[in-house]
């Protein structure tokens, strides 16, 4: 299974990179977008959409708890915006 974050490798072209994205047609095509970490010429190189079935997993990321209270990042949410009220 291909997690986000993973690190992975397309086994036709040689590209590199982490999962950023997944995405799942209605045809039932999974592919990934994969964001390589180096540079070329000190900028930075597009990501790239990958079939699942092209990809190989070179490394897995640690697995995180998701907080389903804390949605987002750090920071508060203004009450009544994105909730329910209590």
């Amino acid at each position: 299974m291909i997690n986000l974050g993973d690190k992975v490798k397309d086994k036709i072209t040689g590209f590199e990179g982490i999962v950023i994205s997944k995405v799942i047609h209605i045809n039932g095509c999974v592919r990934y977008e994969v964001k390589p970490q180096v540079l070329k010429d000190g900028k930075t190189i597009e990501s790239e959409w990958i079939d699942e079935k092209q990809i190989t997993v070179k490394s897995k990321v640690k697995e995180r708890k998701v907080e389903e209270d804390k949605p987002g990042g750090p920071g508060t949410i203004p009450s009544g915006y994105g909730r329910p009220p209590d």
